[in-house]
C-alpha cells in the first residue's frame, strides 16, 4: 500500500500537484486518470522517487518517505517495478535476456538462478517460444509482455506502469489489461497505471483517481465512475467513444 498525504509538488513558481491525498491499495490495480497537463505523470514520478516533493508525505506500507535515508531509498527502488509507455527493451538483448537485466545488475545470484527465474516469469506471460528473439522481431504486445516479465522478475512490491496500452490496438490492450490485473493479484502486488485509455478504466479500474489541473477532482472505480455525479469526470469519461456506445446500450 502507498499513502500519500497531502502532496505538494511545483516546478519554479508553478504549482503541478495541490494538496494530493489518496492512497492506493495493494493487491489491486490503482489508476491515476485525467486529461494531457492534469499532472498524471508529476505524480506517477513522485512516487517512483525520481522527483523531490515540496511539503506532504508519501507513506509505503508505513515507512514515510521523508524518514528514509539514502540507503532505504536505495532497498525501496529494488522493491519498484516499472513499465514504460514504450517498453523500453534493449535492442540488443534477446528477451531472456532483456528480461533477466535486472537481476544481473541488482544480485548476486548465480546465471543458472538468474535464467530461472526469467524463464519464470517469461513463461507467465506466454512467451517460452521467443526467449532467443529480439525487440525488433516482437509484435508491439509482445514487446510490452517482456517489459511486464522485466518488471516483476525482482518480485516487487510496488509496479508502477506508465501508459501501458499505447500504440496497442483494442483488442491487445484487453490482453496487457489482464495480465497486469492478474499478475497484481498472483503476488499481491500495489499496482499503479497512469492512463487515459477509457478501456482500462472499465476493465480493470478497481480504485481510481481522476486529477484535473494538479487536483485530485474523484476517487472510486469502475462501477461508479460512470455515474460519478462530477460534472470534470463526466467530461471526460463520456468523450470516449467505448464509454458512449456503453451509454447507448
Amino acid at each position: 500500500m502507498i499513502e500519500v498525504i497531502s502532496l505538494h509538488k511545483k516546478f519554479d513558481q508553478d504549482y503541478i500537484l495541490n494538496d494530493i491525498n489518496t492512497v492506493f491499495e495493494k493487491g489491486k490495480t490503482n489508476l491515476i486518470i485525467g486529461q494531457s497537463g492534469s499532472g498524471k505523470t508529476v505524480l506517477l514520478k513522485c512516487l517512483l522517487g525520481l522527483y523531490n516533493i515540496n511539503s506532504g508525505e508519501i507513506s509505503y506500507d508505513g515507512i514515510h518517505s521523508s524518514e528514509m535515508d539514502s540507503n532505504n531509498k536505495l532497498e525501496l527502488r529494488r522493491e519498484m517495478g516499472m513499465v514504460f509507455q514504450g517498453s523500453a527493451l534493449f535492442d540488443s538483448l534477446n528477451v531472456l535476456e532483456n528480461v533477466r537485466f535486472p537481476l544481473d545488475m541488482l544480485t548476486q545470484l548465480d546465471i543458472n538462478e538468474k535464467n530461472q527465474r526469467a524463464l519464470k516469469f517469461i513463461e507467465r506471460v506466454n512467451l517460452s517460444d521467443s526467449l532467443n528473439k529480439l525487440p525488433s522481431e516482437l509484435s508491439g504486445g509482445m514487446q510490452k509482455r517482456v517489459a511486464i516479465a522485466r518488471a516483476v522478475v525482482m518480485n516487487p512490491k510496488y509496479l508502477f506502469c506508465d501508459e501501458p496500452n499505447s500504440g496497442l490496438d483494442p483488442k491487445t490492450a484487453i490482453v496487457i489489461d489482464k495480465l497486469i490485473n492478474e499478475i497484481t493479484k498472483e503476488y499481491g502486488i500495489t499496482t499503479i497505471i497512469n492512463s487515459h485509455d477509457m478501456n482500462s478504466v472499465i476493465e480493470i479500474g478497481e480504485n481510481i483517481i481522476f486529477l484535473k489541473n494538479g487536483n485530485k477532482i474523484w476517487q472510486g472505480n469502475n462501477k461508479s465512475i460512470l455515474n460519478s455525479g462530477n460534472r470534470e469526470v463526466n467530461e471526460f469519461v463520456y468523450s470516449s467513444k467505448l464509454v458512449q456506445k456503453l451509454k447507448g446500450n
